[in-house]
């Protein structure tokens, strides 16, 4: 599989290689890549040619508190286990249970 790059990247992966393998001054491989400086002296003190991951580290609601999160959370299992219950009880009258019948009784 060949290799995803973001969308601002000025470097492949060869090239990012090619610079780290590289002797030659940050100008001159600046000036052959077409590059800025910057680029290359950034990959001379990578010893990957992966992008670093950018972002937060942990993902977080922008509208939720941590707190409303949890709130949502058990308010949804408690939901599921409702519907669990009320399906295996329909199951043991010997109600036929499909698909159809658990959409619509879901709707609200």
């Amino acid at each position: 599989m060949g290799q995803v790059l973001h969308g601002s990247a000025t470097t492949t992966h060869a090239v990012r290689a090619a610079i780290q393998r590289s002797k030659a001054s940050v100008q001159e491989l600046s000036e052959h890549y077409g590059i800025n400086p910057k680029t290359v002296r950034k990959w001379r003190k990578r010893s990957s040619v992966e992008d670093a991951p950018m972002g937060p580290k942990e993902r977080r609601s922008t509208v939720l508190s941590p707190e409303e999160e949890a709130l949502g959370a058990d308010e949804e299992s408690t939901h599921l286990e409702r519907m669990l219950n009320a399906v295996e009880a329909l199951e043991r009258a010997g109600h036929i249970i499909g698909p159809q019948s658990l959409l619509a009784a879901n709707k609200p």
